[in-house]
Protein backbone atom coordinates (compact mmCIF):
# COMPACT_ATOMS: atom_id res chain seq x y z
CA UNK A 1 0.00 0.00 0.00
CA UNK A 2 1.17 3.64 -0.65
CA UNK A 3 0.97 5.49 2.34
CA UNK A 4 1.42 9.60 4.07
CA UNK A 5 5.01 10.38 5.00
CA UNK A 6 4.74 8.88 9.33
CA UNK A 7 6.57 9.63 11.84
CA UNK A 8 6.93 5.63 12.70
CA UNK A 9 6.41 2.74 10.57
CA UNK A 10 4.23 -0.05 11.94
CA UNK A 11 2.67 -1.42 8.69
CA UNK A 12 4.81 -2.66 5.30
CA UNK A 13 3.93 -0.33 2.98
CA UNK A 14 5.65 2.05 0.41
CA UNK A 15 6.56 5.96 1.01
CA UNK A 16 7.25 8.08 -1.35
CA UNK A 17 7.06 10.94 0.06
CA UNK A 18 9.42 9.92 3.19
CA UNK A 19 12.62 12.39 3.89
CA UNK A 20 16.37 10.99 3.39
CA UNK A 21 16.77 11.59 7.23
CA UNK A 22 13.44 10.18 8.33
CA UNK A 23 14.58 7.00 6.35
CA UNK A 24 17.87 6.95 8.01
CA UNK A 25 16.21 7.65 11.56
CA UNK A 26 14.46 4.38 10.87
CA UNK A 27 10.80 4.91 11.78
CA UNK A 28 10.59 1.54 12.64
CA UNK A 29 10.37 0.99 16.35
CA UNK A 30 11.84 -2.32 16.78
CA UNK A 31 14.73 -1.52 14.25
CA UNK A 32 14.52 -2.45 10.98
CA UNK A 33 17.62 -3.91 8.46
CA UNK A 34 18.78 -1.67 5.65
CA UNK A 35 20.82 -3.14 2.64
CA UNK A 36 23.57 -1.32 4.19
CA UNK A 37 23.13 -2.79 7.05
CA UNK A 38 23.04 -6.34 5.78
CA UNK A 39 26.45 -5.88 4.54
CA UNK A 40 28.05 -4.58 7.97
CA UNK A 41 26.96 -7.87 9.70
CA UNK A 42 28.94 -10.22 7.56
CA UNK A 43 32.73 -10.39 7.26
CA UNK A 44 34.98 -8.83 7.05
CA UNK A 45 33.00 -6.71 8.85
CA UNK A 46 30.70 -8.12 11.91
CA UNK A 47 27.47 -8.01 14.23
CA UNK A 48 29.51 -5.85 16.42
CA UNK A 49 30.37 -3.26 14.27
CA UNK A 50 27.05 -3.37 13.17
CA UNK A 51 25.89 -2.41 16.00
CA UNK A 52 28.62 0.58 16.51
CA UNK A 53 27.62 2.10 12.89
CA UNK A 54 23.59 2.00 14.10
CA UNK A 55 24.84 3.88 17.71
CA UNK A 56 27.49 6.20 15.79
CA UNK A 57 26.74 6.57 12.31
CA UNK A 58 29.21 7.82 9.77
CA UNK A 59 30.38 11.24 10.04
CA UNK A 60 30.10 13.59 7.03
CA UNK A 61 32.87 13.11 4.16
CA UNK A 62 33.76 15.28 1.26
CA UNK A 63 33.03 12.69 -1.43
CA UNK A 64 29.74 11.32 0.19
CA UNK A 65 28.33 15.42 0.09
CA UNK A 66 29.60 15.11 -3.82
CA UNK A 67 27.80 12.33 -4.13
CA UNK A 68 24.62 13.47 -2.50
CA UNK A 69 24.56 16.75 -4.82
CA UNK A 70 24.90 14.52 -7.68
CA UNK A 71 22.08 12.24 -6.30
CA UNK A 72 19.67 16.03 -5.84
CA UNK A 73 20.70 17.00 -9.35
CA UNK A 74 20.36 14.29 -11.82
CA UNK A 75 17.17 12.67 -9.89
CA UNK A 76 15.85 16.00 -8.73
CA UNK A 77 15.17 14.95 -4.80
CA UNK A 78 17.27 14.61 -2.04
CA UNK A 79 19.21 16.83 0.54
CA UNK A 80 19.02 20.24 -0.01
CA UNK A 81 22.49 22.19 -0.75
CA UNK A 82 24.27 24.87 0.71
CA UNK A 83 26.68 26.30 -2.42
CA UNK A 84 29.55 27.80 -0.81
CA UNK A 85 31.38 30.57 -2.50
CA UNK A 86 35.56 29.44 -1.45
CA UNK A 87 38.02 27.83 -3.25
CA UNK A 88 38.46 25.25 -0.84
CA UNK A 89 37.56 24.45 2.69
CA UNK A 90 40.42 25.46 4.47
CA UNK A 91 39.76 29.32 5.54
CA UNK A 92 38.05 29.64 8.60
CA UNK A 93 34.95 31.73 7.11
CA UNK A 94 34.61 28.11 4.76
CA UNK A 95 34.99 25.82 7.65
CA UNK A 96 32.10 27.93 9.51
CA UNK A 97 30.25 27.66 6.74
CA UNK A 98 30.27 23.68 6.10
CA UNK A 99 29.66 23.32 9.99
CA UNK A 100 25.87 25.81 9.58
CA UNK A 101 25.06 23.63 6.72
CA UNK A 102 25.61 20.41 8.31
CA UNK A 103 23.80 21.97 11.45
CA UNK A 104 20.87 22.60 9.39
CA UNK A 105 20.56 19.33 7.60
CA UNK A 106 22.51 20.74 3.89
CA UNK A 107 24.87 19.41 1.94
CA UNK A 108 28.01 21.73 1.71
CA UNK A 109 29.54 22.52 -1.48
CA UNK A 110 31.96 24.36 -3.30
CA UNK A 111 30.62 26.76 -5.83
CA UNK A 112 33.14 24.71 -8.73
CA UNK A 113 31.67 21.21 -7.09
CA UNK A 114 28.29 23.01 -7.63
CA UNK A 115 29.11 23.47 -11.33
CA UNK A 116 30.89 20.02 -11.92
CA UNK A 117 27.52 18.19 -10.66
CA UNK A 118 25.36 20.20 -12.69
CA UNK A 119 27.30 18.91 -15.66
CA UNK A 120 26.85 15.73 -14.55
CA UNK A 121 23.44 15.67 -13.91
CA UNK A 122 23.49 17.56 -18.06
CA UNK A 123 25.36 14.48 -18.96
CA UNK A 124 23.08 11.96 -17.78
CA UNK A 125 20.26 13.93 -19.93
CA UNK A 126 22.14 13.59 -23.04
CA UNK A 127 23.07 9.40 -22.37
CA UNK A 128 20.87 7.45 -24.73
CA UNK A 129 20.07 5.00 -21.92
CA UNK A 130 20.55 6.75 -18.28
CA UNK A 131 19.08 9.81 -20.18
CA UNK A 132 15.18 7.96 -20.83
CA UNK A 133 16.20 5.58 -17.44
CA UNK A 134 16.15 8.41 -15.56
CA UNK A 135 13.63 10.80 -17.11
CA UNK A 136 11.30 12.74 -14.15
CA UNK A 137 7.99 11.44 -16.19
CA UNK A 138 9.31 7.72 -16.32
CA UNK A 139 9.12 7.55 -12.39
CA UNK A 140 9.73 8.55 -8.60
CA UNK A 141 12.45 9.12 -7.24
CA UNK A 142 13.79 8.26 -3.28
CA UNK A 143 11.58 5.71 -2.60
CA UNK A 144 11.41 4.28 0.93
CA UNK A 145 10.06 0.89 1.13
CA UNK A 146 9.28 -1.17 4.21
CA UNK A 147 8.37 -4.93 5.03
CA UNK A 148 8.51 -7.94 6.67
CA UNK A 149 10.56 -10.84 5.77
CA UNK A 150 8.85 -14.29 5.82
CA UNK A 151 11.61 -16.51 7.33
CA UNK A 152 12.58 -14.38 10.41
CA UNK A 153 10.20 -12.21 10.92
CA UNK A 154 12.37 -8.93 10.40
CA UNK A 155 12.12 -5.80 9.47
CA UNK A 156 13.73 -4.46 6.36
CA UNK A 157 13.90 -1.25 4.70
CA UNK A 158 15.13 0.34 1.42
CA UNK A 159 15.32 3.28 -0.17
CA UNK A 160 15.12 3.17 -4.16
CA UNK A 161 17.36 5.90 -5.59
CA UNK A 162 14.12 5.74 -8.95
CA UNK A 163 11.57 3.43 -9.10
CA UNK A 164 10.35 3.06 -12.95
CA UNK A 165 6.33 3.31 -13.31
CA UNK A 166 5.12 -0.02 -14.89
CA UNK A 167 5.22 -0.59 -18.09
CA UNK A 168 2.81 -2.79 -19.68
CA UNK A 169 4.74 -5.90 -21.01
CA UNK A 170 8.10 -5.10 -19.51
CA UNK A 171 9.66 -5.53 -16.47
CA UNK A 172 9.82 -2.91 -13.95
CA UNK A 173 12.74 -1.34 -12.98
CA UNK A 174 14.87 0.28 -10.19
CA UNK A 175 17.27 2.13 -10.56
CA UNK A 176 20.25 2.59 -8.16
CA UNK A 177 22.25 5.36 -9.46
CA UNK A 178 26.66 5.71 -8.16
CA UNK A 179 29.34 8.08 -8.60
CA UNK A 180 32.71 7.02 -9.14
CA UNK A 181 36.49 7.16 -10.38
CA UNK A 182 35.98 4.92 -12.92
CA UNK A 183 32.99 3.60 -14.95
CA UNK A 184 35.29 0.98 -17.03
CA UNK A 185 33.21 -2.12 -16.84
CA UNK A 186 36.44 -3.93 -15.32
CA UNK A 187 36.36 -1.43 -12.32
CA UNK A 188 32.46 -1.76 -12.44
CA UNK A 189 33.22 -5.28 -11.78
CA UNK A 190 35.38 -4.84 -8.76
CA UNK A 191 33.32 -1.99 -6.97
CA UNK A 192 30.13 -4.16 -7.08
CA UNK A 193 31.56 -7.52 -5.33
CA UNK A 194 34.05 -4.83 -2.94
CA UNK A 195 30.84 -2.81 -2.11
CA UNK A 196 28.53 -5.31 -2.06
CA UNK A 197 25.84 -4.08 -4.66
CA UNK A 198 25.00 -7.44 -5.73
CA UNK A 199 23.54 -7.84 -2.34
CA UNK A 200 22.03 -4.09 -2.96
CA UNK A 201 19.91 -5.27 -5.52
CA UNK A 202 19.19 -8.49 -4.28
CA UNK A 203 17.39 -6.71 -1.06
CA UNK A 204 15.96 -4.23 -3.32
CA UNK A 205 13.79 -6.45 -6.05
CA UNK A 206 12.86 -9.01 -2.94
CA UNK A 207 11.64 -5.62 -1.52
CA UNK A 208 9.91 -4.80 -4.30
CA UNK A 209 8.68 -8.29 -4.76
CA UNK A 210 7.33 -8.86 -1.40
CA UNK A 211 5.64 -5.20 -1.46
CA UNK A 212 3.87 -6.62 -4.90
CA UNK A 213 5.44 -3.96 -7.17
CA UNK A 214 6.03 -6.42 -9.39
CA UNK A 215 6.40 -10.13 -9.64
CA UNK A 216 9.73 -10.37 -11.26
CA UNK A 217 11.08 -6.61 -11.09
CA UNK A 218 14.78 -5.70 -12.60
CA UNK A 219 17.48 -3.97 -10.83
CA UNK A 220 20.16 -1.29 -12.62
CA UNK A 221 22.94 0.73 -11.77
CA UNK A 222 24.14 3.59 -14.04
CA UNK A 223 27.66 4.65 -12.64
CA UNK A 224 28.96 8.03 -14.37
CA UNK A 225 32.29 9.31 -13.58
CA UNK A 226 32.76 12.53 -11.00
CA UNK A 227 35.61 13.53 -13.30
CA UNK A 228 34.90 15.63 -17.16
CA UNK A 229 33.66 14.44 -19.22
CA UNK A 230 31.54 12.03 -16.69
CA UNK A 231 31.37 9.01 -18.62
CA UNK A 232 28.31 7.15 -17.75
CA UNK A 233 28.00 3.33 -17.96
CA UNK A 234 24.89 1.66 -17.26
CA UNK A 235 24.90 -2.10 -16.15
CA UNK A 236 22.24 -5.21 -14.94
CA UNK A 237 23.70 -7.81 -12.50
CA UNK A 238 23.39 -11.19 -13.99
CA UNK A 239 21.80 -13.94 -12.21
CA UNK A 240 24.34 -15.45 -10.89
CA UNK A 241 25.76 -12.07 -9.12
CA UNK A 242 22.19 -11.61 -7.65
CA UNK A 243 21.77 -15.55 -6.55
CA UNK A 244 24.93 -14.83 -4.38
CA UNK A 245 24.23 -11.38 -3.42
CA UNK A 246 20.98 -12.76 -1.84
CA UNK A 247 22.24 -15.69 -0.12
CA UNK A 248 24.51 -13.24 1.56
CA UNK A 249 21.55 -11.22 2.39
CA UNK A 250 19.72 -14.48 4.13
CA UNK A 251 23.09 -15.01 6.42
CA UNK A 252 22.59 -11.49 7.12
CA UNK A 253 19.04 -11.76 8.24
CA UNK A 254 19.40 -14.98 10.23
CA UNK A 255 22.67 -13.24 12.16
CA UNK A 256 20.28 -9.93 12.60
CA UNK A 257 17.36 -11.81 13.76
CA UNK A 258 19.61 -13.74 16.41
CA UNK A 259 21.29 -10.90 17.41
CA UNK A 260 18.43 -9.62 17.81
CA UNK A 261 16.75 -12.25 19.90
CA UNK A 262 19.45 -12.38 22.15
CA UNK A 263 20.79 -9.04 22.24
CA UNK A 264 24.26 -9.81 21.54
CA UNK A 265 26.07 -8.64 19.24
CA UNK A 266 29.31 -10.65 18.89
CA UNK A 267 32.81 -9.88 17.54
CA UNK A 268 34.82 -11.43 14.64
CA UNK A 269 35.38 -14.43 17.27
CA UNK A 270 34.99 -15.38 20.85
CA UNK A 271 37.72 -18.16 20.47
CA UNK A 272 41.11 -18.59 19.98
CA UNK A 273 41.52 -18.94 16.29
CA UNK A 274 43.87 -21.29 14.15
CA UNK A 275 45.17 -18.49 11.29
CA UNK A 276 47.60 -19.90 8.57
CA UNK A 277 49.75 -17.88 6.35
CA UNK A 278 48.17 -16.84 3.23
CA UNK A 279 48.22 -19.61 0.54
CA UNK A 280 50.51 -17.50 -2.11
CA UNK A 281 53.27 -17.48 0.93
CA UNK A 282 52.62 -21.00 1.46
CA UNK A 283 52.89 -21.82 -1.89
CA UNK A 284 55.66 -19.51 -2.84
CA UNK A 285 57.99 -21.56 0.08
CA UNK A 286 57.26 -24.59 -1.22
CA UNK A 287 58.30 -23.48 -5.20
CA UNK A 288 61.44 -22.09 -3.35
CA UNK A 289 62.61 -25.35 -1.60
CA UNK A 290 61.59 -27.88 -4.27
Amino acid sequence: MTTTTPLVVTEPGIHPDMSESAYHRDPVPAGSLSSTGARKLLPPSCPAKFRHWLDHPDPPKDAFDLGHAAHLKVLGRGLNLAVVDAADWRTKAAKEAKAAAYAAGQVPLLIADHQRVENMAAAIRRHPIAGPLLAPDSGQPEVSVFWIDPATGMWCRARYDFLRHPVPGRRRIVVDYKTTPDASLEHIQRAIHRFGYHQQGGHYLDGAVHLGLADDPAFVLVFQETEPPHLITVVQPDPVALRIGRDLNRQALEVYAECTRTGLWPDHSDDIEPVALPAWVERQHTKEIW
